[in-house]
């Protein structure tokens, strides 16, 4: 194996069985959270928050009526909370779907539309940038942040801009909700990367993993930890939860053949594994006394993993799963058919901690204020990695429309990283030989149609185009208006160059602008810090007797500090340059 195909492969393999990791690690920082976190503050009744994020999976789950695999920790939170039928991502892809639901907008407002903004610049020769949201957003976790919760991370963070280091008390590997102070509600973030596209990749299957490895930048701590049973090297063969045979239902964009079935047999395999998984997670919240003062939200980044699945503006690569468990399994086995877009989880997130949502967030509390529930869903695609498109969608309960900005190029997109797709080669090849179904050679034409319009209940593969038919001409402009009033209200220009959106996010500056450095000011034993730049967050750490913090304070309001500590702060207006690192030492 050479050391470019061996380093992809180490890769897929850390890909597919991070999961296995992030479970480890869970358990390492639970058996260090009792000694780390001594301080006792006011009980805060406020309900925990956890959000369970799967990622690339479509609703093929049970309480969706896919009863293909079972999925006993999934499904019994679905007996015991709300099944949600209507929700969708406003993009296929994680980058941008993250970035709707750090900040509550839409990806295409902000510049996070675009799939990877700092990499594959020597393919679309623009500069390396990052979504520059409006001066006042903030991410989610950092309103929650400011008022009361412990906040935390496993371990995902590419939101299509950097976090500033005030975003969480603890992001990565080892954050836990036990790590808080006693009395505190947490919002706690654990993604199970297991359902990931790359899961589909060959070779498939467990490897020779050393749970240590994913520690090594931190070894004097590690050294100190108790022995677990898992963390040791070990040989881990593939874990088969579903048999090899089970009848898997292909979707008719897709062949039926012996290699996609092998890869529909994955995709499900992974769903199962990533259930054992979250079963482990909810394992610990019920062990801490917690389950039932905890809101727990389990969901999917975008739809599934499958070729014309992630990417697509179709519902396949749309519509997601999302269930709803609170305290006490009130409205137990519920089904809620209101549309909900990934926007509206701030607010309503926001909602169950008693927080006002701020204006500029796009989204709707969708849980205690379910009254003002949203008519229509939007979503947009443009370049994914290397390979540039211009898509918007809108649709309501029934019909979707779509709007091509470019009808003259094909809809197939050659992203080098689907490729690697078993059944994504399969259709190559098939494609290769002409020996394509109608429906499966749809994604291979050369033209798109400017308007494309779907009955998304009679036709939920989205394959007959009824933008043509007279007879659905009155639904057709109905949703074109709706998309017109959409894309002023938000600010996108789909017609706009990716390079010129740059310069305005850029405020016509050449270069990512920089962050001003903070400024201190002390009085009366009160630090004050402010930053001259618009929008920026300051992060602060008081360093006293030569010890420095792991965590990153958020600053709200001036705070006593004692001579002979040192101020450590830094200032970062989401989307801009971090500022300089500085050190004000309190005299």
């Amino acid at each position: 194996m050479n050391l470019q195909n061996g380093q992809k492969f180490c890769q897929t393999t850390r890909n597919l069985f991070w999961g296995l990791a992030l479970v480890i690690c869970l358990m390492i920082a639970a058996c260090m959270a009792t000694e780390k976190n001594p301080e006792v503050i006011k009980e805060d009744d406020r309900p925990n928050i956890l959000w369970l994020v799967l990622e690339d999976t479509s609703p093929t789950l049970a309480p969706y009526g896919d009863t293909t695999i079972d999925t006993p920790n999934i499904s019994r939170l679905a007996e015991e909370g709300i099944t949600y039928t209507n929700v969708y991502s406003p993009s296929g892809v994680c980058s941008p779907s993250r970035a709707s639901l750090a900040l509550g907008m839409y990806p295409s407002a902000i510049g996070a539309n675009h799939m990877r903004t700092t990499s594959h610049t020597d393919v679309t020769g623009l500069p390396a940038y990052e979504a520059v949201p409006p001066p006042q957003a903030k991410m989610l976790s950092q309103y929650l942040r400011s008022d009361g919760y412990y906040t935390t991370n496993n371990y995902k963070t590419d939101y299509q801009f950097k976090a500033p280091k005030n975003a969480w008390d603890e992001s990565g590997v080892f954050a836990h909700w036990r790590n808080r102070p006693q009395g505190k509600p947490f919002f706690s973030v654990v993604n199970f990367t297991t359902t990931h596209e790359s899961g589909l990749f060959e070779p498939y299957g467990f490897r020779k993993i050393e749970s240590r490895h994913y520690f090594s930048d931190d070894a004097e701590r590690i050294a100190k930890l108790p022995t677990h049973p898992m963390d040791k090297t070990a040989e881990y063969s593939t874990a088969i939860h579903v048999p090899k045979d089970a009848d898997f239902p292909i979707p008719p964009y897709l062949p039926d053949t012996p290699v996609v079935r092998r890869d529909m047999w994955k995709m499900y395999n992974n769903l199962a594994e990533a259930d054992r998984q979250i079963g482990a997670v909810l394992a610990q919240l019920r062990e801490d006394g917690l389950l039932e003062k905890t809101v727990i939200f389990l969901y999917s980044d975008h739809g599934g993993p499958l070729p014309r699945q992630k990417r697509l503006i179709y519902d396949s690569g749309l519509k997601v799963p999302l269930i709803i468990r609170f305290p006490n399994a009130e409205n137990t086995g519920d089904m809620d058919d209101q549309n909900v877009s990934f926007v509206d989880f701030a607010p309503a997130t926001l909602s169950l901690a008693g927080i006002e949502t701020p204006d500029h967030m796009h989204g709707n509390d969708f849980i205690l204020n379910d009254k003002n529930a949203r008519r229509y869903i939007h979503a947009a695609a443009d370049r994914f990695d290397g390979f540039t498109d211009t898509i918007r969608s809108v649709k309501d309960k029934q019909y979707k429309y779509i709007r091509n900005y470019r009808p003259k190029q094909g809809y197939y997109l050659p992203v080098t990283y689907r490729e690697k797709i078993p059944a994504m080669q399969e259709l190559l090849r098939l494609r290769d030989q002409s020996n394509l179904t109608p429906e499966q050679a749809k994604w291979f034409r050369e033209l798109k149609a400017v308007d494309e319009l779907y009955d998304t209940i009679a036709d939920p593969h989205e394959l007959n185009n009824l933008a043509e038919d007279p007879e659905y001409a009155e639904v057709l402009s109905r949703l074109k208006k709706e998309m017109d009033r959409w894309l002023n209200s938000i600010g996108d220009d789909p017609k706009l160059s990716e390079r010129t959106m740059i310069a305005k996010l850029w405020g016509g500056e050449k270069s990512r602008p920089e962050t001003a450095i903070p400024e201190v000011t002390i009085k009366d034993g009160m630090a004050a810090l402010s930053s001259p730049t618009l929008g920026a967050s300051i992060s602060y750490k008081i360093i006293r007797n030569n010890y420095e913090p792991t965590a990153w304070g958020l600053y709200s309001e001036p705070f006593k500090v004692t001579a002979g500590e040192t101020l450590q702060i830094q200032a970062h207006r989401i989307g801009y340059h971090e500022s300089r690192i500085k050190l004000h030492p309190i005299p």
